[in-house]
C-alpha cells in the first residue's frame, strides 16, 4: 500500500492559512504533525503528541508503537488515505504522518468556541428544566445521555454525502423505537443526494413526504422533551451546528402540547389545552365565516347586530374582503417587525403599532371597528399555537377567498379541503392525525387532554399490542 502523500495533502490545503505543519526529528526519523490552529487545542497537542514523540527512546517507529506506546491522546485511530487525513484535519483533529510508513494516525484534539447552555427562548417554561441544546453536538448528546441512563440507548453516526462534512447522529431506544420509523429514516438518509448541510432544515425537508405548511417532523431545543419522545418510541436526529433536534414521527395533535404540560397540575393543563383548541378554531375558521355572513348571508345574523354592522361599515370605501385582507396585512407586518427587532424593542413596537393602526384605520374609514375586532381576535388566537402559525395563516387566507366568492358553500368546501389536506399528510409512514381513528390501540390517552402520569411513559406505538394482551 502506498504511503499517505504529504505533498498531496499540502496541495489540497495550500490556500488554507489555518493549517499548521509541525516537523519533529527523532532518531533520524522525520515526523510531521498537521492540525488546524483555530479549532485545535495547541497546548493539548504539545502535551500529548509533540512532547512524547520528542522524548521517546523507541528506535524503531511504526504506526502501532506510536499509537499505543508513545502518544497519550485519549482518542486515536489509523488513517489509510489522504482523504481521511484531510477530513480529520478540517474537523479539528491532529494527524501524525511518518513518510516511511504507509499509514497515519489521527488524534482527537478539537477545541471549538461554543455557546454556554442557556434557556431556549422559544420553549421557556414556568416549571421544569431550564437548560436547552446548543450548537455543539457533543454537548447536546451529553445532555441527552445525562437523562437517559440506559444501555439500550443507541447513538448512530449518519454518513451523508455532504460537501461540508456536517456531523449528523441518530438516537433511539432499542426496545421502544418504532421499527417502521427507524427503517424509513435510515433509508431516506442513506439515499440522500449530495447537499450542503448546515442546519437541520435540510434533513427535515428530506424526511417530509408531502409539501405542506404544517410541520410533519418535530423539533425541540430542550433535552427533557427529546428524552421523553425517545421513551415514546421516536427517533431523534442531532445535527452539528444547530440547537434544534429533530424528532420523528410528529403528529398534528402535538402542536397543542406545551413544555409546561408535564410539570403543571393536570387540571390546569387540561383547561389550557382546551383554550388552545378554542384558539385554533377561532384563528382558522372565524374570519372566513364572518366574511361569508356579512357578504352573502345577512339573514343569519341577529337583526340588532345587522344594524350595528351596517352603521360601522357605512363609511368604508372597500368591499369586505379587501377590508379584511388589508387589516390582516397590517397585523402580519406588525408581527414580523416584533419578531425581527431586538426583544426589548419588538414587544413595544407590536403593542403600540397595533393600537395606533387599529385606531387610525377606524377613524380614517379604511376599516370598520367590528372587522378590526375580529381580525385582532383571530391574530391573537393564532399566537397560542406558534408551531402551526404558518399553516393557520396560509389556510385562513385560502378559506377567506372561498368564503368571499362563494359565501357559506365556499366556507364548507374550504373547511372540507382543510381537513382533507391534514388527513392526507403522513409523518414517517404514520398518518399525521394519528391517533385519531385508532381508539382501540390508543384509548385517547394524553391526546386532547393530559392522560394519567404512569400511562404517558409507555411507547405510544406499542400500546395496541399491550391492550390486546
Amino acid at each position: 500500500m502506498a504511503p499517505i502523500s504529504l505533498a498531496r495533502i499540502q496541495k489540497i490545503l495550500q490556500d488554507n492559512e489555518d493549517i499548521t505543519y509541525r516537523k519533529i526529528v527523532n532518531n533520524e526519523e522525520t515526523i510531521i504533525i498537521i492540525f488546524a490552529g483555530n479549532i485545535s487545542d495547541a497546548h493539548y497537542i504539545s502535551e500529548v503528541i509533540i512532547k512524547p514523540l520528542v522524548e521517546t527512546k523507541e528506535k524503531k517507529l511504526d504506526v502501532e508503537t506510536i499509537q499505543n506506546s508513545i502518544i497519550t491522546a485519549s482518542n486515536t485511530g489509523i488513517l489509510q488515505k489522504e482523504e481521511e487525513a484531510i477530513l480529520h484535519i478540517l474537523q479539528g483533529n491532529a494527524v501524525v504522518l511518518v513518510p516511511s510508513l504507509s499509514s497515519g494516525i489521527f488524534c482527537e484534539v478539537k477545541q471549538y468556541k461554543k455557546r454556554a447552555v442557556e434557556t431556549p427562548p422559544a420553549e421557556a417554561v414556568l416549571k421544569g428544566p431550564r437548560e436547552g441544546f446548543t450548537e455543539d453536538i457533543s454537548d447536546n448528546i451529553s445532555m441527552l445521555t445525562k437523562r437517559v441512563k440506559d444501555s439500550r440507548l443507541k447513538l448512530e453516526k449518519v454518513h451523508l454525502e455532504d460537501t461540508c462534512n456536517t456531523l449528523v447522529m441518530m438516537a433511539y431506544l432499542e426496545d421502544r423505537v418504532c421499527k417502521k420509523t427507524l427503517a424509513y429514516i435510515q433509508e431516506k438518509l442513506q439515499n440522500m443526494p449530495p447537499v450542503f448541510v448546515i442546519t437541520a432544515a435540510k434533513i427535515e425537508e428530506l424526511l417530509e413526504e408531502k409539501p405542506t405548511a404544517f410541520d410533519t417532523i418535530g423539533y425541540t431545543e430542550k433535552p427533557d422533551i427529546a428524552a421523553a419522545r425517545l421513551g415514546e418510541g421516536r427517533v431523534a436526529i442531532f445535527v452539528d451546528g444547530t440547537p434544534i433536534v429533530l424528532t420523528a414521527p410528529y403528529f398534528f395533535l402535538e402542536n397543542f402540547q406545551s413544555p409546561d404540560d408535564y410539570y403543571l397540575n393536570r387540571y390546569t393543563v387540561n383547561a389550557l389545552r382546551l383554550l388552545r383548541w378554542i384558539g385554533f378554531f377561532i384563528s382558522v375558521f372565524v374570519l372566513p365565516l364572518y366574511l361569508a355572513l356579512i357578504t352573502y348571508h345577512f339573514s343569519l345574523i341577529p337583526t340588532v347586530f345587522v344594524f350595528r354592522l351596517a352603521v360601522s361599515r357605512a363609511g368604508v370605501p372597500f368591499p369586505a374582503i379587501l377590508e379584511v385582507l388589508l387589516m390582516m396585512f397590517f397585523f402580519q407586518i406588525l408581527r414580523e417587525a416584533g419578531v425581527r427587532l431586538p426583544q426589548s424593542v419588538g414587544q413595544s413596537i407590536s403593542i403600540v403599532g397595533a393600537l395606533i393602526l387599529g385606531d387610525t384605520a377606524i377613524n380614517s374609514g379604511l376599516a370598520s371597528s367590528i372587522t378590526v375586532l375580529v381580525v385582532a381576535l383571530v391574530s391573537i388566537s393564532s399566537f397560542l399555537l406558534p408551531k402551526v402559525y404558518g399553516g393557520i395563516w396560509l389556510w385562513s387566507d385560502i378559506m377567506i377567498l372561498f368564503s368571499a366568492f362563494l359565501g357559506l358553500p365556499g366556507f364548507y368546501i374550504s373547511f372540507i379541503l382543510f381537513w382533507s389536506h391534514l388527513s392526507s399528510l403522513r409523518s414517517c409512514g404514520y398518518p399525521y392525525l394519528f391517533p385519531l381513528g385508532t381508539l382501540k390501540s390508543y384509548r385517547y390517552r394524553d391526546v386532547i387532554f393530559k392522560g394519567e402520569e404512569m400511562d404517558m411513559y409507555k411507547p405510544i406505538f406499542h400500546r395496541g399490542e399491550e391492550d390486546e394482551k
